[in-house]
């Protein structure tokens, strides 16, 4: 064999591995340039700016819709919780759903004024509860800690909101504060 033929067959072998490597990287920069808007949409939607907190939960196939999901369930949940949803509860709640991109023309909004319209079916909260409690589960415990203080956070000031009478009393009932332990159940 000629001198000729080896070099254009190494020169063939190098192109192709080099062609693939090329491939291999690229498809990692694509991976990653996903990764990073799936979390900035992810940190848009819930508020949480810890990145090693977005990571973990993008990591997890948690999207910027599934958090609508997760942040509000417990908020109709807490508000629906004596049988009566107040007006200040809805207030709340749509203000909640607002600052996650939860806005009218949405179907998303749509759902969430059907819950608000008629109290959610039990199994909701239950698919809610089972999903979380494997999300948490997979955390580390920054990453629990987070999720439970948005989530807790919210539905406890959704709680608040109508509670009271004139600004005294308790600001919670009974009713919604069984609700609010129910939700911290599915972060032990």
């Amino acid at each position: 064999m000629s001198d000729e033929f080896l070099g254009d067959r190494k020169k063939a072998l190098e192109e192709s591995f080099f062609a693939k490597e090329n491939e291999r990287l690229l498809e990692r920069l694509r991976e990653e340039k996903a990764k990073l808007a799936a979390k900035e949409a992810l940190a848009e939607a819930s508020n949480i700016q810890d990145d090693a907190v977005l990571t973990q939960l993008v990591d997890l196939g948690l999207a910027a819709d599934t958090w609508t999901a997760i942040s509000l369930i417990p908020l109709v949940e807490v508000a629906w919780a004596d049988g009566v949803l107040e007006p200040r509860e809805r207030r709340a709640i749509l203000e909640a759903a607002e600052s996650t991109g939860v806005t009218p023309g949405k179907a998303s909004y749509d759902l969430l004024e059907s819950w608000l319209g008629e109290k959610p079916e039990a199994k909701v909260f239950a698919v809610w509860a089972e999903y979380v409690v494997g999300i948490a589960g997979r955390l580390d415990d920054s990453g629990k800690r987070t999720l439970h203080d948005e989530i807790i956070g919210g539905a406890r000031r959704v709680a608040e909101s109508a509670g009271g009478i004139l600004g005294f009393g308790n600001k919670i009932s009974s009713e919604e504060q069984a609700v609010l332990d129910r939700l911290e159940q599915a972060f032990r």
